[in-house]
């Protein structure tokens, strides 16, 4: 990874690289003022079992291979149907449908700030892979 890339920038790329593999209601939430876990939260559902574990080797792939980073741990469910990539200040959640609707990580976290769709689009173009 670029020295001059900050959190923020690495946030919206991990999001387009989920655009890119079809990931559904992409979010991204800047939690660094409310907790010291991380400094973003990026939340993305999966249609199915398989598109989360999908989701999670493509993303996982593509940040070693383009950006030269490796998740610091990395966790899932026993069905495979919540998936975690931790890179220290972001944090990546992939979920089922039914999964993030019942945990709703995003109510949970209601105080923390959202990257709006465009504004990650804008801050990830030149990571583009295909034309929508």
């Amino acid at each position: 990874m670029t020295q001059d890339m900050d959190s923020k920038k690495f946030a919206c790329i991990i999001a387009r690289f989920l655009d890119d593999k079809l990931g559904k209601d992409i979010s991204i939430l800047n939690i660094g003022h409310v907790s010291s876990l991380a400094d973003y939260f990026v939340i993305v559902t999966g249609d199915s079992t398989p598109h989360v574990k999908a989701l999670m080797e493509s993303v996982k792939e593509r940040v070693k291979k383009e950006l030269g980073r490796m998740p610091a741990r990395m966790e899932n469910d026993l069905r495979n149907r919540w998936n975690l990539l931790d890179y220290s200040d972001v944090v990546v959640h992939i979920l089922h449908k039914e999964e993030r609707e019942t945990y709703a990580i995003e109510k949970f976290w209601n105080n923390a700030f959202s990257v709006s769709e465009d504004e990650w689009k804008e801050m990830s173009k030149e990571f583009k892979t295909y034309e929508k």
